[in-house]
């Protein structure tokens, strides 16, 4: 794998503002959406869900993270004594719910700050690592939430060329772990920015996946967008089709073959 990317003080400072913003946004969706009643929109990007089962699952996992931070835990923690509050029924208390639950994680994280030393699923174990990854969790959410009765808005540029960053370093070797992926095969991907400086390109040689930095060397496939359709992608929330591709296109859904969903 490419160089760990590491959180200091300013980073997370600087997530701290975004993270309540998408909060704000993510709520603001969600009450569009259930302010229509019944059905419960569906979430396009997430089969199976609606409106509701987004909120549920995201402010479960805001307080799952919050008592992990709050413990200051270094293990995961015991199904057995993890009794979390049950999320309400009705519309409003559900969304009211979830803000709560937000708020409480930024206040955590703001309380912290980034080197306190936690459980995560990574090699990194700090608090800072929870930041950044719920920030494009909830990011990511947003636009599902969104795109249930709408147009979703773009990722913000800075935290969607994180974002990608973070998912090939990252979230990439996790997924091929988890879910025992074939190896690669050698296989060079690169993703270029056009709304900003940025490429990436990433190899995949058998259980490794190594980001290439500055690499000029020729890439089997390469495709090209914003930063936020480039993160989007790589979260399975946009098609190829949304990126400008050159060179073997049948690679680029097999990414997803090479990093399993989760």
């Amino acid at each position: 794998m490419g160089r760990h990317a590491r959180m200091d003080h300013v980073d997370h400072a600087e997530r701290l503002a975004p993270f309540r913003t998408e909060t704000a946004a993510f709520e603001k969706a969600v009450r569009r959406a259930l302010d229509l009643g019944e059905p419960v929109p569906a979430v396009p990007s997430c089969p199976g869900w609606t409106v509701a089962d987004l909120v549920r699952h995201l402010g479960g996992v805001h307080r799952y993270l919050a008592y992990v931070l709050r413990e200051r835990l270094t293990a995961p923690p015991d199904p057995a004594g993890l009794a979390l509050p049950e999320a309400p029924g009705d519309p409003d208390g559900l969304t009211d719910w979830f803000a709560q639950g937000a708020r409480d994680l930024a206040e955590l994280f703001q309380e912290l700050g980034p080197d306190t030393a936690v459980w995560t699923w990574s090699v990194e174990q700090t608090a800072g690592f929870w930041l950044r990854m719920q920030l494009i969790e909830l990011a990511v959410h947003r636009w599902d939430a969104e795109s249930a009765t709408g147009t979703p808005g773009r990722l913000a540029p800075d935290m969607a060329a994180d974002a990608v960053t973070q998912t090939i370093e990252v979230m990439a070797p996790a997924r091929r772990g988890w879910q025992q992926a074939p190896p690669g095969t050698g296989q060079r991907y690169r993703f270029r920015r056009t709304d900003g400086p940025e490429s990436w390109t990433v190899v995949f040689s058998g259980d490794q996946v190594l980001l290439e930095p500055a690499s000029t060397l020729p890439a089997d496939v390469e495709a090209s967008g914003t930063a936020s359709d480039l993160a989007l992608f790589l979260w399975r929330r946009l098609p190829p089709t949304a990126l400008q591709v050159t060179g073997d296109a049948a690679l680029l859904p097999y990414w997803f073959t090479l990093v399993p969903p989760v």
